[in-house]
């Protein structure tokens, strides 16, 4: 093999999802490095690869800058195969940074791709794949992830977002409440191994029933577009004038929102200036408002 840096998407799940010519460059490389040693020792172990005296060296997020750059005088001098604990290298794993450092000293950098949680979800979720957006983990404080969602939102393509078990129902509540209870949602879990499980719902419905029981294992959830008519700035300020008239700011905003497909928070902030200017409107400082 050349010199350089080779990118080893691995298994996700199922230890056959593998590449041939993954397994080759695992094979043959000259220096092995992985996030995480054990998971590439055992897959390794599984394809009958032997390591033939290499050995694995560590890299992943915490690894320091000495450790990134033994890395690239070996890839300066030699084959050096890298794999993510699972999935393909970089996407919502480490190797950004080797890559990276990679292109700055004109090392060759190639890639095996493979297993990727994010095209398996999106092929299984039964959404719309034309276009589509990858936002990883959004932040888990609530104020913050309901401003990142109503953003993604915005942009009216597949969201596929990964989230921990434990936090997957106030994702989905968030979702909710920012694109409809009737939003379309597929939750895929587990993906390619033993208690696989895809299920597509609403971002109501999987919202109750992650709060009755939490989902086990690596949770994928792939987010429907949120589309609708295209409005104007005046139909908008139209619809919220009417709404004012019997509604307060909050309520109109949402019957906005929902009508038009935009998200809450941006209606809102429209809602009340609408108010303000109605408001001002209907003060006449002219009025005598003592008795003749």
């Amino acid at each position: 093999m050349d010199s350089g840096l080779y990118l080893v998407a691995t298994p996700i799940g199922n230890a056959r999802d593998i590449t041939l010519r993954a397994l080759d460059i695992l094979t043959s490389a000259e220096v092995l490095v992985a996030e995480d040693t054990r998971t590439l020792r055992k897959l390794l172990d599984i394809h009958a690869i032997p390591l033939g005296g290499r050995r694995i060296l560590a890299y992943h997020d915490h690894s320091s800058p000495a450790d990134r750059a033994k890395v690239m005088a070996l890839a300066a001098a030699g084959s050096v195969a890298y794999a993510s604990e699972a999935g393909t290298p970089l996407i919502a794993d480490p190797g950004f940074k080797l890559v990276q450092d990679a292109h700055t000293m004109g090392i060759c950098v190639t890639a095996a791709p493979g297993p990727s949680a994010v095209v398996t979800a999106l092929s299984l979720a039964g959404l719309a794949t034309d276009r589509f957006l990858f936002a990883g983990f959004l932040p888990p404080q609530a104020a913050a992830r309901t401003a990142a969602l109503t953003d993604l939102l915005a942009t009216k393509t597949t969201l596929v977002l990964y989230e921990a078990p434990n936090r997957t129902a106030d994702l989905c509540a968030a979702i909710a409440h920012i694109a409809g209870p009737d939003h379309p949602v597929t939750l895929c879990r587990e993906l390619t191994k033993r208690f696989e499980e895809i299920d597509r719902t609403t971002a109501d419905a999987l919202a109750t029933r992650c709060r009755a029981k939490a989902p086990k294992g690596e949770v994928v959830l792939v987010v429907a577009p949120m589309m609708g008519k295209t409005a104007e700035d005046s139909d908008i300020d139209s619809a919220l004038r009417n709404a004012l008239l019997t509604m307060r700011v909050k309520d109109a905003s949402e019957i906005v929102a929902g009508a038009f497909n935009l998200p809450k928070r941006q209606v809102y902030q429209r809602a009340l200036q609408v108010a303000q200017d109605n408001a001002d409107s209907n003060t006449d400082p002219n009025t005598n408002t003592s008795d003749s």
